[in-house]
């Protein structure tokens, strides 16, 4: 199935990585509820006009456990990441200059009103979702945290623990009008300790598909070739090689992993 931006580019194509790369940046506003200094842009090139999303990295909140500066590096790695392995869709993703100066720009891809994720009463679940979590709403209630049982959010299930994706809120998967599930806001993701905080636990102890593991064992092989070149861009070598390690740890497993002790899940959820 192509993929394409709200004006119809392929985002696979050379077209669109010419529009993300070089387009004119043209901010129409800003994303209030992102914690981080998120624009929302027209990008434009040779008459084709787009949107995309612009962090600059003069707008990063500073992090305790993130060196300053670098989550636009860590939202491009994380898309090389995806875009090497075939291992979940995340929309064109680029470091570059624009108003505010460098920053991550993302093609905007244009998405249904679908929930993929969700906090309601047990009895309200669609049919097939997974449940992650159980609690009580604030009447005292039941409720669970639960997901979508779709074959893109498996592997971004899988990409989270490649990346070690410390905040992958419910609000950061999302339902394209082309059928796949994106993935997107990547900035706290790479880091070498493990950090892994994801709402998309309802495949625990499952094994993983075998076109998954076809893609991780490329991705291991790429790592240490061509990807982990470009990858040293943006990362160290200590970042890089514990890519490595956790693929490899997946596929000595062959199954989705359990939470570690500690906090597993980002707060808030959304």
């Amino acid at each position: 199935m192509t993929e394409t931006t709200g004006s119809g580019i392929d985002l696979n194509g050379p077209v669109a990585k010419e529009l993300l790369t070089h387009g004119r940046l043209e901010v129409e506003g800003r994303l209030v509820d992102a914690s981080n200094v998120t624009l929302f842009c027209k990008i434009e090139l040779d008459g084709l006009v787009g949107n995309a999303v612009y962090k600059p990295i003069s707008g990063e909140r500073p992090l305790w456990d993130f060196p300053d500066g670098t989550l636009a590096g860590r939202e491009v790695a994380t898309f090389l990441v995806a875009q090497a392995s075939g291992l979940g869709a995340i929309p064109p993703t680029a470091l570059r200059d624009g108003p505010f100066g460098e920053g991550m720009v993302q093609l905007w891809v244009d998405t249904l009103e679908d929930e993929l994720v969700d906090v309601r009463a047990p009895g309200e679940l669609p049919e097939g979702w997974r449940i992650v979590l159980h609690a009580h709403d604030r009447m005292g209630e039941p409720a669970v945290l639960a997901h979508a049982d779709h074959p893109g959010m498996r592997e971004l299930a899988l990409l989270d623990v490649v990346v070690n994706n410390t905040d992958r809120k419910g609000g950061h998967v999302l339902a394209g009008i082309d059928g796949r599930v994106y993935g997107v806001d990547h900035g706290i993701c790479l880091h070498s300790e493990p950090k892994l905080r994801t709402v998309l636990w309802g495949w625990i102890g499952e094994p993983i598909p075998e076109d998954a593991v076809e893609k991780l064992v490329g991705l291991r092989a790429d790592i240490d070739g061509k990807l982990g070149e470009v990858l040293a861009e943006h990362l160290t070598g200590f970042e890089i090689a514990s890519i490595a390690s956790r693929t490899e740890q997946l596929l000595d497993s062959g199954v989705f992993p359990a939470p570690s002790d500690g906090r597993d899940v980002p707060w808030p959820l959304f």
